[in-house]
């Protein structure tokens, strides 16, 4: 007998509760509209609906990926930032919410200015920028080329007019620079994370030395001069310091939507 859509959510929850999974519900229900082809609204207006063999086939597949933790913006291959929606593999990092503070900054430079996403992985802040800000020139650079492989196919399937570059931070960035966004690796090392992080995102682009700051440090010595320079960060009292021993005059902390003190913002 073929269970209903509303029977199959509520074993997959279970299931994936089970698993320790954050967030059961929403995962299940993610994974079962893919798995139909359908919105998430239709889950709600079929529920009474039984679940065709080949879309409870193709949903156990998908569930079964997610209980052994994998992220669920990988198994779907997409995740939405902003206003934009993100093709994501395990290449990239995935991009989160906290990480749109960078491009509320980004914002706020003036009218054709030059912004330099650094670190820039999937391609996110960058082309986030872009979509919301045409009249700026963006470049995002970042060190592995796998990366920038995702990158540049996003900026192509989004037709954003985004440069990205193979590089190390700031170096052989030529021309004027009016702003500097950055999400570098931050975690100190053998800080344990969750298996969603530990088992599939790059440990290149999470790890940032023992105190997390090594990348960090570079960028600011590299920065000096730069108008505006925002990071994203998990130590922003340090952070602050050294944007101050650097030159910064002004620099605030911008909290994340977990109310965390996440963004650390400098102006010259």
């Amino acid at each position: 007998m073929r269970v209903s859509i509303a029977d199959a959510l509520g074993r997959a929850s279970a299931r994936l509760s089970e698993a320790g999974c954050d967030t059961p519900r929403l995962d299940a229900e993610l994974l079962l509209a893919e798995a139909l082809g359908v919105d998430r609204e239709r889950l709600v207006l079929d529920a009474a609906e039984p679940l065709g063999e080949g879309a409870s086939e193709r949903f156990d597949a998908l569930l079964a990926r997610r209980a052994a933790r994998e992220p669920v913006a990988y198994i779907l291959g997409r995740k939405e930032f902003r206003r934009i929606t993100l093709a994501v593999d395990p290449r990239v990092l995935i991009p989160r919410p906290e990480t749109e503070r960078l491009v509320e900054v980004g914002l706020t430079v003036p009218p054709g200015a030059r912004v330099i996403d650094v670190g820039t992985g999937s391609g996110a802040v960058a082309l986030a920028l872009k979509h919301e800000r045409p009249d700026l020139t963006v470049l995002g650079v970042d060190l592995s080329a796998d990366a920038l492989e995702v990158a540049r196919a996003n900026a192509a399937r989004l037709g954003l007019d985004v440069d990205f570059v193979l590089g190390d931070l700031l170096n052989g960035v030529e021309g004027p620079v009016d702003g500097v966004l950055a999400n570098l690796p931050y975690v100190a090392e053998g800080v344990g994370l969750a298996p969603e992080i530990s088992r599939y995102e790059p440990p290149a682009a999470l790890f940032g030395g023992p105190d997390g700051l090594d990348v960090i440090r570079r960028l600011v010595a590299m920065a000096k001069g730069v108008p505006v320079i925002a990071m994203e960060v998990g130590l922003p009292q340090a952070v602050s310091t050294l944007l101050e021993r650097a030159g910064f005059e002004s620099i605030e902390v911008l909290r994340d939507l977990a109310d965390h003190e996440r963004v650390v913002v400098a102006r010259g």
